[in-house]
């Protein structure tokens, strides 16, 4: 009468599930999470996603004093530590970040305020794929290379 037909899918862990660490309340100690976090507290410790889909988003009154190892990152609070957001982040407004913002692709609204370096990094295994393509298209497609004498 009140079965799921899909009980294992429901017991696994959602990448859509959602944690919220509320105003008010602050959290010491690592921190690691799969899904979404959303902080509107504080947080000291470093932060880190379990997996490639999750996000964080440090709300306005928000902070987080340590590193955060997040692939996808949006920030309207204070942030004191580096930041690793290998695929995305985005700096709203009143986002005041001091550390290093490491990525892969950013958006910056007018009005944040970064206190430190942002280093564009390009994953590994994208430029490798990029550059195997490139010699097996120009050595499979047999033609050579124009020499301007």
């Amino acid at each position: 009468m009140f079965t799921n037909k899909n009980t294992s899918e429901s017991l696994a862990p959602s990448s859509e599930s959602t944690t919220l660490v509320a105003a008010g309340t602050e959290l010491k100690g690592d921190l690691n999470f799969s899904g979404s976090l959303e902080i509107q507290g504080s947080i000291v410790g470093k932060i880190v996603a379990d997996d490639e889909t999750a996000q964080i988003r440090i709300l306005n009154g928000g902070s987080v004093l340590g590193e955060i190892w997040v692939p996808n990152v949006i920030v309207n609070g204070l942030i004191e530590g580096d930041i690793y957001a290998s695929k995305h982040i985005q700096l709203a407004a009143k986002a005041k970040v001091e550390g290093t913002i490491y990525y892969s692709s950013i958006e910056i609204e007018r009005g944040a305020d970064i206190g430190g370096k942002l280093v564009h990094e390009i994953p590994a295994t994208n430029v490798t794929a990029f550059q195997k393509a490139g010699e097996a298209s120009d050595s499979s497609s047999g033609h050579k290379p124009k020499v301007e004498k």
